[in-house]
């Protein structure tokens, strides 16, 4: 079988995975996987890695964020490192936006804009490079998961000190425990999946 059928017959599979099933809230939260004790122990892992092989389910995800936020004049899209990046993508496209990243310290070319912020066990870095965003932009702020809202409060305030705006923010999952909405209480904020 040559290689452009073996693809081919991949996603043929995804595909027929998809077919018939209703796509909701709980079939996404049905997707996400569990692992205790990763990274570390005492943590509980939430993995949207199986919500990517399915393309009604980032159709659904796209198109739930899109209904949330369209009469915010969204222009752009900010996706925090690292899987905040693909998340920012898919919402690119539903909003006929660019997107644009905000990585750790070190990362990004160029001039960079800085925001240092509190992590669980220290300090961290964030950056944004210069002139990537106008003053003039409504930013919707995209992450697969918030916790202590720590790093979105960070992400927020990087945008603001450009003189942009925060549309909002759009998350896959909510860790409600840790209680990281408190921190954006400002903003819009919308979660598919609450723990």
């Amino acid at each position: 079988m040559s290689q452009s059928q073996s693809q081919s017959k991949s996603q043929s599979q995804s595909q027929s995975e998809d077919e018939g099933k209703s796509i909701d809230v709980a079939y996404i939260r049905s997707m996400i996987r569990e692992y205790p004790d990763f990274p570390q122990r005492g943590v509980l892992f939430r993995d949207i890695g199986p919500l990517l092989k399915s393309s009604k389910a980032m159709r659904y995800i796209a198109d739930v964020f899109y209904e949330y936020f369209e009469d915010e004049g969204v222009t752009l899209i900010a996706g925090i490192e690292s899987r905040g990046f693909i998340v920012a993508a898919l919402l690119a496209s539903r909003f006929n936006t660019g997107m644009v990243m905000i990585r750790k310290q070190g990362k990004l070319p160029g001039k960079t804009r800085r925001m240092e912020y509190t992590i669980e066990y220290g300090r961290a870095v964030m950056e944004l490079q210069e002139g990537i965003i106008d003053a003039k932009d409504r930013v919707l702020v995209a992450d697969d998961l918030i916790a202590t809202g720590g790093t979105a409060i960070a992400a927020a305030k990087l945008i603001e000190s450009i003189g942009a705006s925060v549309a909002g923010f759009a998350f896959i999952v909510e860790l409600s425990a840790l209680r990281g909405r408190e921190l954006l209480k400002n903003y819009k904020v919308h979660s598919l999946v609450v723990y």
